[in-house]
């Protein structure tokens, strides 16, 4: 999870002050590595179980109805949408007969389904499919999958039971060995819509890697992390997806220091 500065115009005050009181400033980043087989030999990653344990806890209140949603384990007990991310996801359920079959890479066990369900459980048909670790799926099945939400552990495995109009990747790019892989993985799905969201790029023809540490408040983690070169992952889509908007999302101060921000897409699939 991420936040603080130049964002301030997309969110509301409770939701920065609350976000910025729980994660500060603390999230760090190391010097920039070589490789991301070095950087994973000293990261503690987010397949840790304990991990898993927490996200599952908080989901299951929210699921409950004791809190609103959460992300990254942490609790929010009043809604605040993000705007840019409904906007896109009620785009293209318009461009479907109010219809919206999403597929969530890395959305672990649904913090964004739960974060925006009051505005979609009013569209005529919503399924929302979750592709993660297979630890989370399994304690997705086993613990939060309805006639909504649901988990698999691979693209191919969600793509032959659902054909999604969205594709949806939120702070999850970064977190990938190969995020243009995967992208290029998921473009097959034909969806008429691609968000990608909560993504650190830069402004340099290069990705660069670091390690980033999760502050101890949270859960104890850190991570290979990339800084994507915004050029290279536009491109990256272009010959499927024409852009639509691009906007601030989530950004740090301590971002400056590796000359990176945090930003949000919305692209439209090029019709042939």
């Amino acid at each position: 999870m991420k936040i603080s500065s130049s964002f301030r115009q997309w969110f509301p005050p409770f939701l920065i002050d609350t976000v910025n009181n729980i994660f500060g400033n603390t999230i760090k980043f190391s010097s920039q590595v070589s490789s991301w087989d070095f950087a994973v030999r000293d990261c503690v990653g987010y397949d840790a179980a304990s991990i898993l344990n927490n996200v599952l806890d908080s989901t299951l209140k929210v699921k409950q109805g004791i809190a609103s949603y959460e992300r990254d384990s942490v609790l929010f007990y009043k809604c605040e949408y993000d705007w840019s991310i409904l906007s896109g996801l009620m785009f293209a359920s318009a461009r479907n007969s109010g219809r919206l079959n999403v597929l969530d890479f890395g959305g672990a066990l649904g913090s964004s389904y739960f974060q925006h369900r009051g505005f979609l459980n009013e569209l005529s048909e919503v399924r929302w499919n979750i592709v993660e670790q297979v630890h989370f799926v399994q304690a997705g099945r086993d613990y939060i999958q309805d006639k909504i939400l649901r988990f698999y552990s691979s693209i191919p495995d969600c793509l032959s039971e659902n054909n999604p109009n969205v594709i949806f990747l939120s702070s999850v790019l970064q977190y990938l060995s190969d995020p243009f892989d995967i992208l290029k993985s998921l473009m097959i799905s034909n969806a008429d819509v691609l968000i990608i969201d909560k993504t650190i790029v830069n402004d340099s023809r290069s990705d660069r890697l670091y390690i980033q540490h999760v502050p101890d408040s949270i859960y104890k983690a850190s991570y290979p992390c990339w800084s994507l070169s915004e050029s290279k992952l536009i491109d990256a889509v272009s010959s499927h997806y024409l852009l639509k908007a691009d906007f601030p999302s989530l950004s740090f101060p301590v971002l400056k220091l590796i000359k990176s921000e945090f930003k949000g897409y919305i692209f439209q699939r090029i019709v042939p």
